[in-house]
């Protein structure tokens, strides 16, 4: 077997329990998705249907700073940014989902910098 393979597979499935018990919660969700490059986040209505507010590292706002090639720190601004972005909406109780992904690196970050900002997990 491919490990590529079974190493996607264990990140779909901790992401779909993490999902199950979100719905069950019925608050709006901050969703994370992470490449070796960059990270991207959402914040979800509660049923799904919409996205409220949304942030990356591909941003003009977040490339224009002088944070170097610092993944770390790249998330740290993201989670900043969706915090402010997230309450401009109305939104300061959410429900982290990390798709799978550890906990740890760049997803600590982007949440430890999105609870600094106001959010509430």
């Amino acid at each position: 077997m491919d490990k590529h393979i079974d190493k996607k597979g264990e990140r779909l499935r901790r992401a779909q329990r993490g999902r199950a018990k979100i719905r069950e919660l019925n608050i709006h969700r901050l969703c994370v998705h992470r490449t070796p490059r960059h990270i991207y986040v959402q914040s979800l209505a509660p049923d799904g249907s919409r996205v409220l507010a949304s942030a990356s590292s591909l941003e003009a706002g977040i490339k224009s700073q002088d944070l170097g090639s610092g993944k770390i720190a790249k998330a740290t601004a993201v989670g900043k940014l969706i915090a402010e972005r997230g309450r401009a909406s109305g939104i300061t109780r959410v429900a982290f989902d990390r798709s799978g992904f550890k906990y740890h690196d760049r997803i600590k970050a982007l949440a430890d910098a999105a609870r600094e900002h106001g959010l509430e997990f």
